[in-house]
């Protein structure tokens, strides 16, 4: 019997990470106290299966904002511009976690959604390490489960090609949907990594897609995002610790670029964001 693209999205979660993510999701966790429901291990480290010397990305599922802060400009922040995004280290490893009310990481998985930021990186393999209960490992089964048919809807028509070509086109759609610090190719390149899992996800993601769900529009995904992206960058200064050294690593890792920040950048972070940015566009490092 096929598997339901639930229970292909259970199985993936739950497959095991390292000591040290499992440790670390568990600190960024305990960081928020009572308001963290599950933290989801995603990102280059898994699809590379290599943490020492990179940044680790986690997402953070939390209650709700007001209770994941003791700040109160943090949970509108987060509210207005989601997610809010925080540098962490643990047990000798670096990260950044993106943090998500349980209500807002549906929705941003779901059809109703025109931005990709989030359905377009969930598509793609996760690990749930860790889980406050059963009913929030649910809740995040249930929410990630929407995003590759939301993917896959949003990319049709498929050009022709073989059976992994919808996912490399429709991960060439939101790359460019979003400001990307990334090679040519590196769309193409995340499915290639691990074709068998795209293989077996295809069938069961279409058809799990929402057929009233309007695919198309990327014209205006593509402004909308990168402006979304800007919003984003501008909110991280002030929100992330060390903003614009993360951004410029970013990019030089990414990119092969060489960007060395002058000082006055590092101290006014948001400054340096918008004096690199049209350098950037025009060098093409991110598009």
């Amino acid at each position: 019997m096929a598997e339901s693209l639930r229970e292909l999205v259970d199985a993936e979660l739950g497959l095991p990470v390292d000591p040290r993510v499992a440790e670390m999701a568990a600190a960024i966790a305990e960081r928020h106290g009572e308001a963290s429901r599950a933290v989801l291990f995603y990102g280059s480290c898994l699809r590379e299966q290599q943490l020492d010397g990179l940044m680790l990305d986690f997402y953070l599922i939390v209650s709700d904002y007001a209770a994941a802060y003791g700040k109160r400009w943090l949970a509108k922040a987060n509210a207005l511009i989601p997610p809010n995004v925080f540098p962490f280290q643990h047990g000798g490893l670096a990260a950044k976690y993106a943090v998500l009310s349980e209500a807002d990481f549906h929705r941003l998985n779901g059809p109703e959604t025109r931005n990709v930021s989030v359905w377009a990186r969930f598509a793609q393999p996760a690990r749930l390490a860790w889980a406050k209960d059963m009913a929030a490992r649910d809740k995040a089964i249930d929410a990630i489960a929407q995003a590759a048919p939301t993917l896959l809807r949003a990319a049709q028509p498929f050009p022709p090609g073989d059976e992994l070509e919808p996912w490399r086109h429709a991960f060439a759609l939101t790359y460019s949907a979003e400001l990307r610090a990334e090679r040519k190719g590196r769309s193409g390149s995340i499915v290639d990594i691990d074709p068998e899992r795209y293989q077996r996800f295809l069938v069961p993601a279409l058809a799990a897609m929402d057929r009233n769900a309007s695919g198309g529009g990327w014209a205006r995904r593509r402004i909308e995002g990168k402006l979304l992206s800007v919003l984003r960058l501008a909110k991280a200064t002030a929100t992330y610790a060390g903003g614009a050294e993360y951004i410029a690593w970013k990019i030089n890792r990414h990119a092969g670029t060489n960007i060395e920040l002058k000082g006055w950048q590092k101290r006014h972070p948001l400054l340096a964001a918008i004096s690199l940015l049209p350098r950037l566009l025009r060098s093409g490092a991110i598009r």
